[in-house]
């Protein structure tokens, strides 16, 4: 070897430096275009449960089909952003849609703020139980999206959607009842969702080659 010639450990640590730079971009360009994917993906179902089941998608009884995609942080860090994303611009269209105007606001900011903290719940524990990862869209949303949907449903008029079912009972004239009542309608419809559309669609995730690939054919142990 001529003096002064670099060892072959010294040209595999030049290999690795120049392309950790490389790898490393590769890899965000990877998650911002999934993040956006998912987004999108998540926009566009829910602007269309938004539109085609006005009644069931919207109010303090909610089976949003749109839901089901909460599952997706068990399988990629991407989709916490993603779902967060998607809902805040389905919101922010379905706002200009619908013209709720400033009011509509409530929505697209605390709703958006439910679906990433939930999000972040199930993608902090997709390793552990996978039905308490999957409780937290539920339980987030039940406990945020009452505390504000009685102004917007009040400013709109619909606060017959109060009555509480089977029993007639009107629970409009006190916002404890209201909220007490929303956390229990809006927790069944989203457990509902979740958990029977939910888990089905983990099931066929599983099988598919992009999950396999992210999670390194293990599924984060979900």
């Amino acid at each position: 070897m001529k003096s002064g010639a670099p060892s072959p450990a010294e040209e595999a640590g030049k290999c690795v430096q120049s392309s950790s730079p490389s790898s490393s971009q590769s890899g965000r360009v990877r998650f911002i275009v999934r993040t956006g994917l998912i987004a999108a993906l998540h926009t566009v179902v829910t602007l269309i449960v938004l539109q085609s089941m006005t009644v069931f998608a919207w109010g303090p009884v909610q089976f949003r089909v749109s839901e089901a995609l909460t599952v997706l942080p068990l399988f990629f860090a991407e989709a916490v952003p993603g779902l967060a994303l998607g809902t805040l611009l389905a919101n922010l269209i379905n706002m200009s849609l619908t013209g709720s105007g400033v009011l509509g606001l409530l929505d697209v900011v605390f709703g958006s703020l439910a679906t990433l903290l939930g999000a972040i719940w199930t993608y902090r524990l997709r390793k552990k139980n996978i039905l308490l990862a999957l409780a937290g869209p539920v339980l987030l949303n039940a406990l945020i999206v009452p505390a504000y949907l009685p102004v917007i449903m009040s400013a709109l008029g619909y606060l017959e959607f109060y009555t509480i079912p089977l029993v007639g009972i009107s629970a409009a004239g006190s916002f404890a009842f209201m909220y007490l009542f929303g956390v229990a309608a809006v927790g069944f419809g989203q457990a509902v969702i979740i958990y029977a559309l939910g888990l089905p669609l983990v099931r066929m995730l599983r099988k598919t080659r992009v999950v396999q690939d992210a999670q390194g054919g293990n599924a984060s142990g979900a």
